[in-house]
């Protein structure tokens, strides 16, 4: 008999499945819009703007609603940010601007709410259709973008506001990228990334190619040859492997591919779960499918990472929030094998491990053993560069594309941004931030080509 094997899933009624991957962070009502915009002391030069990746005037879009003009406000964050709508609900507002706030002081208790004044500003305007600009006349440029996440919706936005006609080629079959397909399901719902998508296309200019992967259905050379500038998108294709042994097992699932196929399923009941669960890492990604795994019905999961918690890359509200949702974390341990019977999975087998003044990890020698029947790896993803071999070759900086200060490859009239690209951190509004950037950088360079 097959020890801990029942990871059929199905443990939930309907409804306990609706409660669980309800909204985390309901959206605040008008008047407690009202109240918690009246807090807001209107910064002058407000750090909380120097702190947004995407410098929105957060002070001006919340005078906004406390004025009650709330299209003005929407179109405040739009102009600056026009993701804005999924990054309410994604940003680590925690460490960004509500961390920059100078009401989060001890003695206020904590700051304005920013993230939720975005989401209620962007809710309740009433032309959800309106754009922050209108589109400048047609200069007859074609650019291929390759991806259609944050980056790379973000520039075909503001490319095609300059005038240029935009082309996205998307692998999978739906547009969205990170936010499709990688962001727990209780963040972020996937009617608001289809109508936020929907509204940014509205600008005009820009057409979406889904199903044409680069290098499998169209090679780079071919956009360079065809568009006036290509920019790369692509995110990162690839999760880190454990190198153990028993990695190979059915049950030792990759948390990227879990969590998209999570937010594209229409019958919850029907993934796959253990009883027992064990994931392995310590960033957003292990947060998110820890947590969505007791909301699927897991009994027991343990989060397990090789170094202490200063170290962990999941900011502090994400730890919290695996822990109100009965997660457990455990640290400086690292996964030497999976244990499993035939084909099921038993368990995890872990070294204890230490951190020595100079910062270097070593193990102690000591071993325990976690029962598990499924195990997560949420150990960081990476690039792939093969699709995107070239007849010149794509210069990469620590397995990343490397691009210069206007997003510039060492390819001509190729740009890159988003997580491919060796700049920042990877999070969606930086990505926004980055397909903003290099859609200016590759209107002013395409205006200069011109003039000479």
């Amino acid at each position: 008999m097959k020890a801990f094997a029942d990871i059929s899933g199905g443990r939930l009624t309907a409804a306990e499945y609706d409660k669980n991957f309800a909204d985390i962070k309901p959206p605040l009502t008008t008047l407690q819009a009202q109240v918690e915009s009246a807090r807001c002391l209107f910064c002058y030069d407000a750090p909380c703007i120097t702190a947004c990746p995407t410098s929105i005037d957060i002070p001006g879009f919340i005078r906004g609603i406390n004025t009650g003009n709330i299209d003005g406000a929407a179109n405040t964050i739009l102009a600056s940010n026009i993701l804005g709508a999924s990054c309410a609900r994604i940003c680590p507002v925690e460490i960004l601007c509500e961390q920059a706030c100078v009401r989060n002081q001890e003695q206020e208790c904590r700051p304005v709410l920013i993230g939720q004044l975005q989401r209620y500003a962007l809710d309740h305007r009433r032309d959800k259709s309106a754009q922050p600009v209108s589109r400048a006349p047609s200069t007859g440029k074609q650019i291929a973008i390759i991806g259609s996440g944050p980056a790379g919706l973000s520039a075909a936005w503001h490319l095609a506001s300059k005038g240029h006609d935009t082309i996205i080629f998307e692998a999978a079959d739906k547009p969205g990228g990170l936010n499709a397909y990688g962001i727990a399901r209780y963040k972020l719902s996937q009617d608001t990334v289809d109508e936020e998508i929907r509204y940014l296309m509205g600008i005009g200019g820009i057409e979406l190619r889904c199903g044409t992967a680069i290098g499998r259905d169209i090679p780079l050379s071919e956009l360079r040859r065809e568009y006036d500038a290509v920019f790369i998108a692509a995110g990162l294709q690839a999760v880190n492997h454990l190198k153990i042994d028993g990695e190979d097992r059915e049950a030792v699932r990759s948390a990227v591919d879990y969590i998209a196929e999570l937010r594209q399923c229409d019958d919850l009941a029907k993934l796959p779960v253990g009883r027992r669960v064990v994931v392995i890492g310590a960033g957003n990604t292990a947060v998110d499918i820890a947590t969505q795994s007791r909301q699927l019905g897991a009994e027991e999961v343990t989060m397990v990472y090789r170094r202490g918690p200063e170290h962990m890359s999941a900011t502090d509200h994400e730890q919290h929030v695996a822990k109100d949702h009965g997660v457990t974390l455990r640290h400086h341990a690292r996964p030497t094998r999976v244990l499993h019977t035939n084909d099921a999975v038993t368990g995890v087998e872990f070294e204890r491990t230490y951190t020595d003044e100079q910062g270097n990890l070593s193990g102690t020698g000591e071993y325990f053993t976690l029962p598990a029947d499924m195990v997560f790896k949420a150990t960081g993803q990476a690039f792939i560069p093969e699709p995107f071999d070239d007849d010149e070759t794509l210069q990469l900086s620590n397995g990343r594309i490397h691009v210069d200060d206007q997003f510039r490859t060492s390819l001509k009239n190729v740009y890159a941004g988003g997580d491919c690209a060796d700049r920042d951190d990877d999070l969606a509004v930086v990505a926004v931030q980055h397909g903003k950037l290099a859609a200016l950088a590759i209107d002013e360079d395409l205006k200069a080509q011109e003039g000479q």
